[in-house]
């Protein structure tokens, strides 16, 4: 059964820390994103985590797929500009290297890195460095058994696997957890983590995984994230995205920022356009876009864009800044105000002025 809170009220979970950055707890929802190079490769795995950086990810997490990788880690914590997690799996060995090596958290399945000496050993030294594990549970990778019991990828199939790892690692004496329940269909992803959420106060990494391609997968990502956010369940968000992990960070901001979770960054209001409409509304909204892509006011920043006199000057009027559209031009609107009337040439220019001096502003 979903649970229901007030409107705005988070889920109230345990807090974990990944570094300087805290996890659950009534802390911020943070971003996080995991390198596509080869952790091996220093240079290029420093290169991408400076670019998740620049676009606002929190966290980074990178695969130790093998000895080569867990020996290049020192060199990348040394100068890494985002805590790091170590993504790992089936060798126990690599899991007590990356903690060695300064790690500020794991990713692991502990029913896949051998028998219960080798989870203690890795619980064990995961505590004495003060670091979180996230139990990721994946739908592609249930155990056999689960399969054979539930028939398929289900909700309830993952909780149970999330179940049985989180008991191994309290068995060993270790809380510090976090956890994931991720499948690629919304239906089942949705479910497991309300049913998670309901039934533990450990802090929630929500995502879909293999979401596929920008597009398609920017709709299911944004769906399944945004759902579970807006029910207050989640702590921290992975978007998942084939191809440059930027553009997952890009869209995790925009998630967060259109739930009211996040401030700044500016939102862009325009109408769909129909028979009333007397101004170029798409070629005005796509100018607007373009000149704000790189922007970043300190407080948010609302510009709408609408068409004509039916909802334009409402809308318009609770923006910070605003047109509606009328014959051969429109008014413009700041803070509610009305500020002039100006011919459908002039409306652009006018606007752009603007919302540059209220970005010095804020």
């Amino acid at each position: 059964m979903i649970q229901i809170r007030e409107p705005g009220q988070r889920r109230l979970s345990r807090p974990v820390m990944l570094g300087p950055v805290q996890i659950g707890g009534g802390a911020p929802v943070s971003i996080q994103s995991m390198n596509n190079t080869r952790t091996a490769d220093v240079a290029a795995t420093l290169a991408q985590l400076r670019a998740l950086q620049d676009v606002g990810c929190e966290i980074g997490r990178l695969a130790v797929a093998d000895e080569e990788d867990a020996q290049a880690l020192p060199a990348i914590l040394r100068v890494s500009p985002l805590p790091l997690v170590a993504d790992i799996h089936f060798d126990y060995r690599l899991a007590l290297a990356a903690i060695q090596a300064g790690i500020s958290g794991l990713r692991l399945n502990p029913g896949n890195i051998g028998d219960k000496t080798r989870v203690v050993q890795v619980a064990k030294a995961a505590l004495s460095a003060g670091i979180p594990i996230r139990v990721g549970v994946n739908g592609g990778s249930l155990a056999k058994d689960l399969l054979a019991k539930y028939g398929s990828v289900t909700a309830e199939a993952l909780v149970e696997s999330a179940g049985r790892q989180i008991e191994m690692l309290e068995d060993a004496g270790f809380y510090r957890i976090k956890i994931s329940l991720k499948a690629s269909r919304l239906p089942v992803m949705l479910d497991a983590y309300r049913q998670m959420a309901a039934c533990c106060d450990y802090p929630l990494h929500i995502g879909v995984t293999e979401a596929g391609l920008p597009g398609l997968g920017s709709l299911k990502s944004a769906i399944g994230i945004g759902t579970l956010l807006a029910e207050g369940i989640g702590d921290t968000l992975r978007v998942s995205l084939t191809g440059d992990p930027v553009a997952e960070v890009r869209l995790a901001q925009d998630i967060l920022r259109l739930l009211e979770l996040r401030p700044g960054g500016v939102q862009i209001i325009s109408c769909p356009t129909c028979g009333r409409t007397k101004i170029e509304v798409a070629a005005l909204a796509q100018a607007v876009q373009r000149e704000v892509a790189g922007l970043k006011p300190g407080k948010p920043l609302t510009i709408a864009i609408m068409g004509c006199a039916v909802n334009g000057p409402g809308e318009a009027r609770e923006a910070d800044l605003g047109i509606a559209g009328g014959q051969n031009g429109g008014l413009l609107f700041a803070k509610g105000e009305v500020i002039g009337r100006y011919s459908e040439e002039a409306l652009l220019p006018e606007l752009l002025s603007r919302i540059r001096a209220l970005v010095e502003e804020y």
